[in-house]
């Protein structure tokens, strides 16, 4: 996986922004101040935090082996997707949506007013 294509891709969203609350070395990426996805690394494994519909997530973990309930997260509306080179790892175009999907659950939370401002430039 491609982590530099992949920062570049959430960028890419309306409104978004790179801050690092926890440190230089935990990406975080939030819409209009929300968080929708979050980078790091444990032990030595590089990983993605996305908020997921709490079906989904349980779906997600039985399919995916690199799929676990969301690290250091609210385990029911979180997933962490590991980025390791394995037959049953998550393919790039599924992590894609899966930040998709993240980044439209934070902002049908905002206000009417914000999600239209938003979902304008999608």
């Amino acid at each position: 996986m491609d982590l530099e294509n992949l920062k570049q891709y959430m960028l890419a969203k309306p409104a978004t922004r790179l801050d690092f609350p926890f440190g230089a070395d935990v990406s975080v990426f939030k819409v209009k101040g929300k968080m929708f996805a979050l980078l790091g690394a444990r032990h030595g494994e590089d990983f993605i935090n996305l908020k997921c519909d709490p079906e989904e997530a349980v779906a997600l973990r039985d399919v995916f082996s690199n799929v676990t309930a969301g690290y250091h997260m609210d385990k029911k509306h979180w997933i962490s997707v590991y980025f390791r080179e394995d037959a049953s790892a998550t393919p790039q175009g599924e992590i894609e949506r899966l930040i998709d999907n993240s980044f439209l659950l934070v902002v049908s939370k905002m206000t009417k007013k914000d999600q239209q401002s938003i979902l304008l430039h999608i």
